[in-house]
């Protein structure tokens, strides 16, 4: 059995929370380091809901420490409409008695893939500003990467705006510095993200159930755009970033096909992730107007009940 050794890159809110769980927990992922950024929370925030969820998690002791704290060109930018003021819709968690490191996110990325004997996978679930430091400050490490899946963009519509996905509009230039460093890359976009969930009765009774995990979990899944009053919003269930966890383990749930992309910089499409979906050569190409574009694995679709199984069954809560 294959295991993968990685470094989780993240900005602990809900969906976040949902992967560190999985990741801990599947006998198949070697977690070396996590490191976190400003995005769903401040960056104090996130490093302090990462380290509690570790708790949660029963998780070793595994080296965290905190990176960037605003985007490389926009000022810090809040998600508590969707993850709450805490980053995780009001979760109680117990503060932990684990201590980040003192170093930065980008040091410790460094010195964990440059110390491994075996090429490692990064896993950026979060804004690539940490990434898009390392990648520019240390060159080097590239080699010392298998490659990287990230969770973010999509190849349809947006959710940040209407056709730019949260963590790559949050820091476009940041994923545009990723998308050009040369290393293989997964995007697990809005395509796979919005389909696996869990149903609401299945979360309500891990919820009320008797399993820490299993509440904590149940909480998560029910968490409804930072528990809003709003009574049109509708249950979701999505185990979010956790499905780009699960493409590690199980990618042949996934439709993966191998496409150009480009991130769009400027105006209203700021933070789009164009994926060239054309079976044949347009006018762009024939008349000179192609510019940069970088060939990547890009995940189209997933069998959503087999992620969402794969992601109870690995925790424990099947039933």
């Amino acid at each position: 059995m294959r295991t993968f050794p990685v470094i989780l890159d993240v900005d602990t809110g809900v969906d976040d929370a949902l992967a560190l769980l999985f990741a801990v927990a599947h006998p198949q992922i070697d977690i070396r380091a996590i490191t976190c950024v400003a995005g769903n929370a401040s960056l104090p925030q996130v490093v302090e809901n990462t380290l509690r969820i570790l708790d949660v998690a029963g998780a070793p002791d595994i080296p965290v420490a905190g990176g960037a704290v605003r985007p490389l060109l926009e000022p810090a930018r809040s998600a508590s409409h969707v993850h709450g003021a805490d980053g995780l819709g009001g979760l109680p968690l117990p503060a932990s008695d684990r201590v980040a490191e003192p170093g930065s996110a980008v040091e410790l990325m460094r010195r964990t893939l440059m110390e491994s004997p075996e090429r490692l996978t990064l896993v950026a679930l979060a804004p690539q500003t940490n990434l898009a430091l390392l990648l520019r400050t240390h060159p080097e490490v590239t080699e010392r990467i298998e490659r990287i899946v990230f969770m973010g963009g999509s190849a349809g519509g947006g959710n940040a705006t209407a056709v730019a996905e949260f963590n790559v509009w949050h820091d476009p230039e940041a994923a545009a510095i990723v998308l050009d460093s040369g290393v293989p890359i997964l995007m697990y976009g809005l395509d796979v993200f919005n389909q696996v969930s869990v149903a609401q009765d299945a979360a309500a009774a891990l919820a009320a159930g008797t399993e820490p995990i299993g509440r904590v979990v149940g909480a998560l899944l029910g968490n409804r755009v930072a528990l809003s009053e709003d009574a049109t919003l509708a249950y979701t269930g999505l185990i979010g970033d956790a499905g780009a966890v699960c493409a590690l383990v199980d990618p042949d749930a996934l439709r993966i096909e191998k496409r150009p992309m480009r991130i769009a910089l400027s105006g209203y499409g700021r933070g789009q992730t164009i994926v060239d979906r054309r079976r044949f050569s347009g006018e762009d190409m024939l008349h000179g107007g192609v510019g940069d574009w970088t060939l990547i694995d890009v995940a189209l679709d997933v069998d959503a009940p087999r992620f969402a199984d794969l992601f109870l069954r690995t925790l424990g809560l099947a039933h």
